[in-house]
């Protein structure tokens, strides 16, 4: 293989990248849920019923690893933690936005 297209193989699209951060619908859904407002864990959970305390936690964690998702623990009894978009997380809004409008139209022509 010539160094030219191991370059090239090296080289990942920018797609590729912002789904490998963004991948699954937990964190689509964790983003929905936090564009407006700062949650709890416990108001994730009830708006997310269909994944496991597991698998939010993971997810929580991925974004906030990314610097997506900001946490914040307080220190009282019982624990307290908070989540919210980043300013870079903010970033995502008009995304989610058209991932919205885009689901409606969707669901309007009888796609689930």
């Amino acid at each position: 293989m010539t160094k030219e297209k191991e370059n090239i193989k090296l080289e990942i699209c920018p797609v590729e990248t912002a789904i490998n951060a963004l991948a699954g619908k937990w964190k689509i859904l964790i983003l929905w849920y936090l564009r407006s407002e700062t949650k709890r864990f416990n108001e994730l959970q009830k708006l997310l019923p269909r994944t496991t305390q597991k698998m939010l936690i993971q997810k929580l964690r991925e974004l906030e690893a990314d610097g997506i998702v900001h946490r914040e623990v307080y220190p009282v009894v019982p624990p307290k933690v908070e989540y919210s978009l980043t300013e870079y997380g903010e970033t995502l809004k008009p995304l989610l936005k058209q991932l919205y409008l885009w689901g409606e139209i969707h669901k309007e022509n009888g796609k689930k």
